[in-house]
């Protein structure tokens, strides 16, 4: 059969997919003050070892009041950096290529883990950096209602985060990424600059729509001056937040910063209300799709499709139909690590299994050639529901 689209190599840059399976970053919350653990090493590993062609590490911190949680992690110092290099060399070692997020929290930190309820957080004595630990924002508008007030950020402070931003970006190059990601998107502070509901700034970071693009356009300059050429860049953008950001707004964006070195947008979408997620239609197999599909169309970058894409057809017709470039899993792949080998099986590739290190492939290849009708537990021939 021909060579389905989701596992022929894809290249961007210098960076060289096997396929075009990417794992999206997703929050962990299980960090140490920053540092990431044996946890992040497991979760990373394993998506690796499953044969994803490209892992994305959950968004880090440019700053500490950045941070979310308690559980977030951070690259706002260099004592960082040899701890996430032990992520980046395991996620090597099983052939997939190591990505990491770069982001920051905005008003929205300092919150209890989404587990523990997700609200604001209250005074501990566990907490011993209270006080630096501060809500910043373009406005002082709260996140939502009964939440505190952040404090907006002076016109003098903001070129001092931009900084932060390439700063985590040289840390991500020197701890051994090949691909980095902004997080512009979900209600954080990216995306609150970007917002006419949270941004309502009078000064040359406001106002406007291309003012209030301003604040993402520096950060995208700051990365790529802090972050190898060779190396791909992503963008992950809300392109519709039902809250006065939408498509059109996206597009526009990407026009801009396209050029000024962002290879990819990672199409997702809410985050600005309080609603993990918004869209045009009911929220179903595929639902953001459309949005990849008209960036990769009308912007002139490549697009990124994430949200429910959860069986090997449904990724494969999504590429076919030039709808986007690459196809990223979240709690698809939570729910099976072994997604990117399951769905080669599907659409019938890798007959030996080496999209798996040894370990996995030896024993696999040798069941598959010598047991005859056996059906693997996560045997399904698609979204039609065929089995």
């Amino acid at each position: 059969m021909t060579q389905p689209l989701l596992f022929a190599p894809f290249e961007i840059r210098d960076a060289r997919l096997k396929n075009r399976v990417v794992v999206a970053p997703m929050h962990q919350y299980s960090g140490v003050r920053g540092f990431p653990t044996d946890w992040h090493l497991m979760n990373a590993g394993r998506f690796a070892a499953g044969g994803a062609g490209l892992v994305i590490v959950e968004s880090t911190k440019v700053e500490r009041r950045g941070c979310g949680t308690v559980g977030d992690l951070g690259l706002w110092d260099d004592a960082f950096v040899p701890h996430f290099r032990r992520l980046s060399d395991f996620i090597r070692q099983h052939d997939a290529v190591p990505g990491i997020q770069i982001g920051h929290s905005g008003r929205k930190a300092r919150r209890f883990r989404p587990w523990e309820g997700g609200k604001p957080l209250v005074p501990s004595p566990e907490i011993d950096d209270w006080e630096a630990w501060e809500l910043v924002a373009p406005s002082a508008l709260p996140s939502g209602p009964g939440d505190p007030e952040p404090r907006a950020l002076s016109r003098d402070e903001i070129p001092r985060v931009v900084e932060a931003w390439g700063n985590a970006a040289r840390r991500a190059d020197e701890a051994g990424f090949d691909l980095l990601e902004i997080h512009g998107a979900h209600g954080y502070l990216i995306h609150q600059f970007l917002s006419p509901m949270a941004n309502r700034r009078n000064d040359d970071y406001g106002g406007s729509e291309l003012n209030r693009m301003r604040f993402a356009i520096e950060v995208v300059e700051a990365v790529r001056a802090n972050w190898p050429n060779h190396k791909p860049l992503f963008m992950r953008l809300s392109v519709q937040d039902g809250a006065g950001w939408g498509p059109d707004e996206s597009i526009a964006l990407a026009k801009i910063v396209g050029p000024k070195g962002v290879d990819v947008i990672d199409c997702s979408s809410g985050g600005m209300t309080g609603a993990p997620v918004v869209g045009d239609g009911p929220v179903t197999y595929g639902y953001q799709v459309p949005y990849a599909e008209r960036l990769r169309k009308e912007a002139g970058v490549m697009s990124m499709a994430v949200g429910l894409i959860v069986h090997a057809d449904q990724a494969e017709e999504i590429l076919q139909h030039g709808r986007a470039d690459l196809i990223a899993l979240a709690r698809e792949i939570l729910y099976n690590p072994n997604w990117p080998m399951d769905a080669a099986q599907k659409l019938g590739v890798d007959p030996k299994f080496a999209i798996v290190p040894p370990p996995q492939s030896y024993w696999l290849a040798k069941r598959a050639s010598s047991v005859k009708d056996i059906v693997p537990s996560t045997y399904r021939q698609g979204i039609a529901g065929k089995q």
